[in-house]
């Protein structure tokens, strides 16, 4: 296979998957090296309440929880506590939920401190809280980083088709609209990640669009700081009586194509150790793959879907699962500067 990443067929990289991993170890260690990363941070979902009903969440409801500010509180104190540069902030689409609840949310972290770095809110949940403020969701998103905002996650994203949406998540935004509000994010100075949800009722090329178009927003607007596929998790769910998610070797194989066909737009693809188990995500370090996210401390959204993998992984057995596969292990912040 040719190194020019644009000139290959797509198709081709699935149909020789070989030849494929061994392109995409070659790119990755061309784009980055040997060095691989994590982030110590903490999950923090505020609430399982949410309108939407898409059809891969077994989150929704599943306690019927909401978390006071107070709660919110104590969990950034106990973030900082343990050491987190980053806490990761979603949760459930409340009803009527405004701007100015989210605003609380930040006033809240920032309070405890100023310096944490806050990744927070999906495309989705900008979506919501504008349409219940009567706002733009540029200007909402220009409010939330005034407030202390940092980044988002690219989440939300699942597959990048609107006849699979109508399929799996018909009440959640459009493609169009999840591409908007990322722009607009980009545009005023808030990095994204890029999220990908497969192994459900999709084909290889709704996966490939979807990388493609991630792609194509990069080349716009370089405002993606890493690509993360995220393996369908089947249990407790409406779709999993009808697709029980991919393969480890899809797994891998998914990881590889993403490595190639976002290079070298996007350097950093990560291998999530919650949806993959740590010893997968291990593996993925030689087929593209060069971070595994982070020490999360508590995981929620994988864990009702079935996940076994735990809700939390130390710094030390972060860097044990690197050193064990001839990797060099740094730790890193969100935005992928190096802190060791």
């Amino acid at each position: 296979m040719r190194m020019d990443t644009l000139a290959l067929d797509p198709f081709e990289l699935v149909s020789n998957p070989y030849e494929t991993f061994k392109l995409a170890d070659e790119l990755r260690k061309k784009a980055v090296g040997d060095v691989v990363t994590f982030v110590v941070n903490r999950n923090i979902n505020f609430t399982d309440i949410c309108i939407n009903n898409c059809k891969f969440c077994s989150f929704r409801n599943s306690r019927g929880f909401k978390l006071s500010l107070e709660e919110m509180r104590r969990k950034v104190e106990e973030a900082m506590d343990f050491g987190c540069t980053e806490v990761c902030i979603q949760g459930g689409l409340l009803p009527g939920a405004d701007i100015d609840f989210y605003i609380s949310i930040l006033e809240t972290v920032r309070e405890v401190s100023k310096k944490i770095h806050i990744h927070a809110f999906s495309p989705m949940e900008v979506y919501h809280m504008a349409r219940n403020s009567g706002i733009s969701t540029f200007e909402a998103l220009k409010i939330l980083k005034k407030k202390g905002l940092n980044s988002m996650p690219g989440t939300a994203a699942e597959i990048l088709d609107d006849r699979i949406r109508k399929e799996i998540c018909p009440d959640k935004l459009k493609t169009g609209d999840w591409v908007r509000i990322i722009k607009e994010a980009h545009k005023i100075g808030i990095p994204t990640t890029a999220t990908m949800m497969y192994g459900h009722v999709e084909s290889w090329k709704e996966r490939i669009d979807h990388i493609l178009l991630i792609r194509r927003i990069q080349e716009e607007t370089d405002g993606f700081t890493e690509f993360i596929p995220l393996s369908f998790m089947w249990k407790n769910n409406d779709l999993g009586l009808i697709a029980r998610g991919a393969s480890g070797f899809e797994d891998l194989l998914v990881i590889a194509i993403a490595r190639i066909l976002l290079y070298p737009e996007i350097k950093n693809v990560q291998a999530s150790w919650v949806k993959l188990g740590p010893k997968l995500a291990q593996a993925a370090l030689n087929f593209g793959a060069n971070d595994l996210g982070g020490t999360l401390i508590e995981e929620n959204i994988s864990k009702s879907a079935g996940a076994t993998s735990g809700e939390f992984l130390s710094p030390k057995e972060l860097r044990e699962l690197i050193k064990r596969a001839k990797r060099i292990p740094k730790q890193r912040d969100t935005l992928y500067r190096i802190l060791d």
